[in-house]
């Protein structure tokens, strides 16, 4: 998909972050539409379908965290990206964030280089949607074959106990996704009895070891995330 024809709709109540943003992000090559409340981001999400929207936290009328659950009850917008833009960086926020349907959160101020670095790395998911359903796939220098459980990591291929690929192809198949402890639990564990609480967290500490420290990212309070 070219930059073109992107769509992104930018959601906030200051005008000077709305022009600032916008501005970058037009020059970017995207298409930018923009709403002042919660409200109006609704009413324009389900008119213009974006690919992304940016939702700020805190606005009048409707604030992102009831306009995100909105939008996400909206069939039109199942697979559009969600991320918050909020100057609010304390746990419950973020945390209040996922559990209304984000899919990423950016933290206020932010510099415009940083910020379409983010919005690249969260329009990459749209390409990596299909990665689920493939029994191969290339993440980076990571190569992943559900079929033979093979993981190979910058052409050395590296032998995972079923549980640990598991929870790497689920992570790897949405780069920048976070995915929620519950969900991971859901996935790879499934019915299954799991013994102790931190099941997820010893299993994520044995990939660090062997794919890499800087790969594997924790959320505080929600879960995890594969970065590039």
């Amino acid at each position: 998909m070219k930059k073109k024809d992107i769509k992104i709709l930018l959601v906030d109540d200051e005008p000077d972050i709305l022009e600032i943003v916008s501005y970058n992000l037009e020059a970017e090559g995207y298409q930018v539409f923009t709403a002042k409340n919660g409200q109006e981001g609704v009413a324009k999400a389900k008119k213009k379908k974006p690919h992304l929207v940016i939702l700020d936290v805190m606005m009048p009328e409707m604030d992102g965290i009831e306009a995100c659950e909105q939008m996400r009850k909206t069939p039109s917008l199942e697979n559009t990206l969600i991320t918050f833009l909020t100057a609010r960086g304390e746990d419950y926020s973020q945390v209040a964030g996922f559990d209304a349907g984000a899919d990423d959160y950016i933290t206020k101020p932010i510099k415009p280089k940083v910020l379409i670095s983010k919005v690249k790395a969260l329009l990459r998911r749209l390409k990596d949607e299909s990665n689920e359903a493939e029994d191969i796939f290339k993440v980076g220098d990571i190569v992943i074959n559900r079929e033979e459980y093979k993981v190979i990591n910058n052409g050395k291929e590296i032998i995972l106990p079923r549980k640990e690929f598991e929870l790497l192809a689920l992570l790897t198949s949405k780069p920048s996704k976070v995915f929620r402890r519950e969900v991971i639990l859901d996935k790879v564990w499934g019915n299954e009895v799991v013994v102790g609480g931190r099941t997820i967290d010893v299993h994520i500490r044995k990939l660090r070891e062997k794919i890499g420290e800087e790969h594997f990212k924790t959320v505080k309070g929600v879960g995890y995330k594969f970065v590039l």
